[in-house]
């Protein structure tokens, strides 16, 4: 059985995954360090990201990553920078220092790069080392896949290395994304799932024995501190 909490509708699992998050980054920083927090983009996380802009906190002590992002800038209205920028960071005065964003608009080999060197500065690692985040916000695709690693991807093999460039054909696009052994990493993981859609690869991820190829999703199955928040839509067979 999956840890979960449930919730009537789409704007309460956002508002309920917005408080669970809040209370993980301030269990991190009454630690005594910043906390690192990398979300994900999506209509869900939209909603979220107006609550935090609407909350007060230590914003300050929180250092922002982001899971993946599409091969944009950050004015595209596809570009996951902004979508949390216009409903977050701009209206909510998140410090900007405390931004890594992720260069999208350069070529994606090297905007990979530059964004593995910003976590390697940042989390001062070794060679061979991976971060481990505090919180990683992920959520799922009607396909199954999570951060940009869709299933058959080649990448969702790679355990060691921190951030690539993938092409998702998908939608003709390149995407920066971290990797599974990132993901894994995480001291702890929210799933944030919602949606119809959801419904019936909700209950086949899981039900079926992991398979990472066919269910991307699947890689955190067997970490610790993974919550999943769902509406009644996706929840509804599990």
């Amino acid at each position: 059985m999956i840890q979960s909490k449930r919730f009537a509708d789409t704007q309460q699992a956002a508002e309920g995954c917005a408080a669970h998050i809040l209370g993980l980054l301030g269990q991190a920083i009454s630690a005594g360090s910043d906390a690192t927090l990398a979300i994900s983009g999506g209509t869900s996380p939209k909603l979220m990201f107006e609550v935090f802009a609407k909350t007060k906190f230590d914003w300050d002590r929180v250092q922002l990553f982001w899971v993946d992002e599409r091969g944009v800038p950050p004015t595209d209205s596809q570009s996951n920078f902004k979508l949390t920028d216009d409903n977050w960071l701009t209206p909510g005065k998140f410090p900007k220092a405390n931004i890594h964003r992720v260069q999208a608009e350069l070529p994606p080999e090297e905007a990979a790069r530059l964004y593995r060197e910003d976590i390697v500065r940042y989390f001062k690692l070794k060679p061979g080392e991976l971060p481990r985040f505090d919180v990683i916000h992920r959520g799922m695709g009607p396909d199954c896949h999570t951060a940009s690693l869709f299933p058959g991807e080649p990448m969702i093999d790679n355990m060691t290395d921190i951030i690539g460039h993938v092409w998702v054909e998908k939608f003709k696009q390149w995407r920066i994304t971290m990797l599974p052994g990132v993901i894994r990493a995480a001291k702890n993981t929210v799933m944030l799932v919602t949606g119809k859609d959801k419904t019936q690869p909700l209950k086949e991820i899981l039900s079926s024995p992991i398979d990472l190829k066919k269910y991307p999703v699947q890689m955190t199955h067997d970490t610790p501190n993974v919550t999943w928040i769902l509406d009644a839509d996706a929840g509804a067979l599990v």
